[in-house]
């Protein structure tokens, strides 16, 4: 097999014309709380929802697409990420309020949409706050902390398909579960709608406050690091299955399983992502081995490893 550089010369002279901006071998490592990665074969942060729905119209289907937001749940290969790895900015962080309902860009901090309902005294979306990244990450996963998830909040989303058709979902649309939604791969959130409850400004500012104490307490929120790593099994919590099968503290490389939380992966300092991963991966085995359950990754990995003939080079930046 071809590697990726060589399979696609040149890139951006395939893609389509945009009025965003493509950068080529673009630094992942410092866009993500890790830290670590290689590069992606080409960055391209679109202008605006339609700049990015004329993208998807336009590129050739054997281009791979990967969505990143704030990188705060992701850990990117050594070797870099082949094909285009979008980033949704500014255009897509806007936050409105209309009575109870928050409409959010994809864009938007999970915290910011807190503040923004904390403001409006809309109750019920506070356990955002302790969530990092991005709506469109915690749409994607329905991500969850504090005993709510995205499913009790969402009312509405807007998306591009894989061709760059918009779509309108409901909640019978996303398949909501545990960590999880039915919602095709390829298909980006762009923007979504949330209802909350009529609340009380200082209770739901007391509320936050708990949060963020109860997590800096809990969670290395200091350490360079990409929030829970494994998803928990039905009836338990990964953190309590890695401290029995004594993980708590191990090293690998530069990376360490925290000795906080166990259920945090920590870079301190000079981690690759291949420690990162066969760490966490050396966690697995042992967990297996000793409950007989086989965690399953929270943390979305992408990218090649360093070693793989296809691994990207990084030769400076070009920007189109």
């Amino acid at each position: 097999m071809m590697s990726a550089r060589r399979a696609m010369p040149g890139l951006t002279d395939r893609l389509p014309r945009v009025r965003g901006r493509y950068d080529v071998s673009a630094d992942l490592g410092k866009m993500t709380w890790f830290r670590v990665g290689g590069p992606a074969e080409v960055l391209f942060t679109p202008a605006d929802t339609e700049d990015l729905a004329a993208f998807l119209k336009g590129r050739p289907d054997d281009v791979p697409v990967h969505i990143v937001g704030l990188g705060s749940n992701m850990l990117v290969r050594d070797g870099g990420v082949p094909g285009v790895v979008i980033h949704l900015g500014k255009p897509f962080s806007a936050i409105d309020v209309d009575g109870l309902r928050l409409r959010c860009g994809a864009g938007a901090i999970d915290a910011s949409v807190a503040l923004v309902a904390r403001d409006a005294a809309i109750a019920g979306l506070e356990f955002l706050t302790g969530i990092p990244g991005t709506i469109g990450g915690a749409l994607r996963m329905n991500a969850g902390a504090y005993e709510r998830e995205i499913k009790d909040v969402f009312t509405s989303v807007t998306a591009l398909d894989g061709r760059g058709n918009i779509q309108k979902l409901g909640p019978a649309d996303m398949g909501f579960a545990y960590r999880h939604t039915n919602v095709a791969e390829d298909w980006i959130f762009i923007g979504a709608e949330f209802k909350g409850t009529k609340g009380d400004r200082h209770e739901i500012t007391a509320r936050l406050r708990a949060i963020r104490a109860e997590r800096d307490q809990s969670q290395p929120t200091q350490a360079r690091t990409g929030g829970s790593t494994f998803a928990n099994p039905p009836g338990v919590k990964a953190w309590a299955l890695i401290d029995a099968a004594g993980c708590r503290g191990m090293v690998m490389g530069g990376a360490q399983v925290s000795p906080k939380h166990t259920n945090f992966l920590i870079n301190t300092g000079a981690a690759t992502a291949a420690d990162l991963e066969t760490l966490g991966e050396d966690v697995r085995r042992r967990v297996l081995e000793n409950s007989g359950i086989t965690l399953d990754w929270e943390i979305r990995r992408i990218g090649i490893a360093n070693d793989d003939p296809a691994a990207l080079v990084t030769v400076g930046s070009e920007v189109t």
